[in-house]
């Protein structure tokens, strides 16, 4: 190294042409190999029909619904055939990356012995490349396919390149210049898309995709003969407006089930809300957070009526049956409470039956004149008065020791 430089900085002193010389003699020893090492050559892998499908993830613009946003573009390839299959999505989480490949194990009618992914965290719960662990949801997912998750050494771009290399393809001849209704017409779109691909001749390949996946066809593992579907679920409190809220989205319930706890299951289609057994409520999804409100026509209210006042809550009744002096706190307390008013309520009356009534009905008022409806704060005011009225100490003398 030392020796370069001071050949860089006699060129300083060499007239132009000369300098030229020079230069071309130092590249000529370089490419010689005695002062550089030459960069490996690039890999060339081969795959069996049936031995791997290789899957990533690529962010993409699109034009949905009128509006410009960002989509995840995930895709799938059959490492012997190339058939392509891709889906978008508003985001890719684990749910998302169970449904993507769902979708493509039953477009090619079959699973592979292995899935190449690239080391994400949807899938990998640590280590990279042969080290790489994959998370026991992912692994119980891949097991019921009967593959298995690999993943490449981190920088082998080569290893992946059969699903790295349509991205570009789908972004230049897919997306380019189309726009979409909904997330289901891009990806209908999509799926009809990969269908006209797959049967195109492909020069680099020497055949139709098609063609060759009619071989490989015949050394995927057949799917099993019932394929649940994909989901997560939920608990949720319903909400004062007869609503459960599930990524920004809100959907109606009976008026009957407000403050009361739910299980929420969500499929890639659906939302079901089940209070027991008995009673179910099912939506149409929202693919995204779009802050909507849906409301089936059995929950909405007669016309005239307006809305239905569904009957007080356990809490409520037990807390006025209590203390009925603090009845127009607790009005208040329903339409400015911060907290879920059910766990509001509870906690009201947590405070009614664990204090004296004195204290309590004295903190109450107080709160209510200045306007607080922070149940903690009104806790540390009635332990305030029942720290000054019930527990003061007396002296021997029989006076009050105010210093205890």
């Amino acid at each position: 190294m030392v020796r370069d430089l001071a050949c860089d900085d006699s060129l300083r002193e060499l007239p132009d042409d000369r300098k030229l010389m020079r230069k071309s003699a130092l590249t000529a020893s370089n490419h010689s190999g005695s002062s550089t090492t030459a960069s490996p050559p690039a890999g060339h892998y081969h795959f069996e029909p049936g031995e791997e499908m290789q899957h990533d993830t690529s962010p993409h613009e699109v034009e949905l619904g009128g509006k410009k946003r960002k989509v995840q573009t995930a895709s799938a390839v059959l490492c012997y055939s190339r058939m392509l299959f891709f889906q978008c999505y508003p985001t890719f989480q684990r749910f998302d990356g169970k449904v993507f490949l769902t979708a493509a194990l039953r477009y090619f009618a079959g699973a592979p012995t292995r899935v190449m992914i690239d080391n994400t965290h949807v899938v990998v719960l640590r280590g990279t490349g042969r080290e790489m662990v994959p998370v026991p949801e992912m692994a119980a997912f891949a097991e019921r396919f009967g593959f298995h998750f690999v993943a490449h050494e981190i920088g082998d771009a080569n290893r992946s390149a059969r699903v790295e290399r349509p991205f570009s393809f789908i972004e230049g001849n897919f997306l380019a210049g189309r726009t979409f209704r909904s997330w289901e017409d891009l990806n209908q779109q999509a799926r009809q898309w990969c269908d006209k691909v797959n049967a195109t001749y492909k020069k680099h390949l020497r055949a139709v995709p098609r063609e060759l996946f009619a071989v490989e066809r015949l050394h995927l593992k057949p799917l099993p003969a019932w394929i649940p579907p994909v989901y997560r679920l939920h608990q949720r409190l319903v909400h004062i407006e007869g609503y459960v809220a599930l990524h920004t989205n809100r959907y109606s319930v009976p008026l009957e089930w407000i403050g009361r706890r739910v299980e929420v299951r969500e499929t890639t289609e659906q939302i079901e809300i089940q209070l027991d057994a008995r009673r179910l409520v099912t939506h149409r999804r929202i693919a995204e957070a779009e802050h909507q409100r849906v409301m089936l026509a059995a929950h909405r209210p007669p016309r005239g009526q307006g809305t239905l006042r569904p009957d007080p809550h356990p809490e409520e009744k037990a807390i006025l049956a209590t203390v009925p002096e603090i009845a127009d706190y607790l009005t208040a307390l329903k339409q400015r409470t911060r907290k879920v008013l059910t766990l509001a309520l509870r906690q009201l009356l947590r405070l009614v039956r664990e204090y004296p009534r004195q204290p309590l009905l004295a903190a109450v008022h107080e709160a209510a004149r200045y306007g607080l409806f922070d149940l903690d704060r009104l806790e540390r005011m009635i332990l305030r008065r029942v720290a000054r009225e019930y527990f003061l100490l007396r002296d021997g003398t029989g006076g009050e020791n105010e210093d205890q």
